[in-house]
């Protein structure tokens, strides 16, 4: 933070804004690239998806689950880190041109209303299980960096700190 304000706050856009940028990308012939996730506690495999992301394409556009959302998919005790935070850390990332924070549980409707050239996600994913798979022109699954989870992460602060 500078001065009490998010860096890279201009990086981050409403759905509004985000479908404007594409509508105009998409007119300059630029290839448009989306990921999403909740990225709580941002870590190596996080940033090695992003940086192969945007390899793929001209423009990348990061969703972020909100708050809401992840309490609905995760439980009551998450996220860790308030989705403001977190779109603040992807939105200093030099290889993230966009970030948009979404509200629904699924990241659907966002992916069909942006219809991106290329839909990156981690390996883990079958390309039918890719939500949105069907609204991309691409589906591209980068292999998980083993040793990296933010569960796993929780688990073990949890469990050095929780005895205390």
């Amino acid at each position: 933070m500078i001065s009490g304000k998010l860096v890279e706050i201009s990086k981050i856009k409403n759905r509004k804004q985000i479908l404007k940028l594409v509508k105009k990308f998409k007119k300059q012939k630029k290839k448009i690239v989306f990921t999403n996730g909740c990225y709580d506690l941002f870590h190596a495999g996080h940033l090695e998806v992003l940086k192969k992301a945007k390899s793929t394409g001209d423009v990348l556009i990061v969703g972020i689950n909100s708050d809401k959302s992840i309490r609905e998919l995760k439980g009551p005790e998450r996220p860790i880190v308030q989705d403001k935070y977190r779109a603040s850390i992807i939105a200093g990332l030099d290889c993230v041109d966009f970030v948009i924070i979404f509200n629904e549980v699924s990241v659907i409707n966002l992916v069909k209303a942006l219809c991106p050239d290329v839909l990156v996600k981690g390996g883990q994913y079958k390309i039918k299980e890719v939500v949105g798979w069907q609204y991309a022109g691409e589906i591209v699954r980068v292999p998980i960096l083993k040793g990296y989870s933010t569960t796993a992460t929780i688990d073990k602060i949890v469990s050095i700190y929780g005895k205390k």
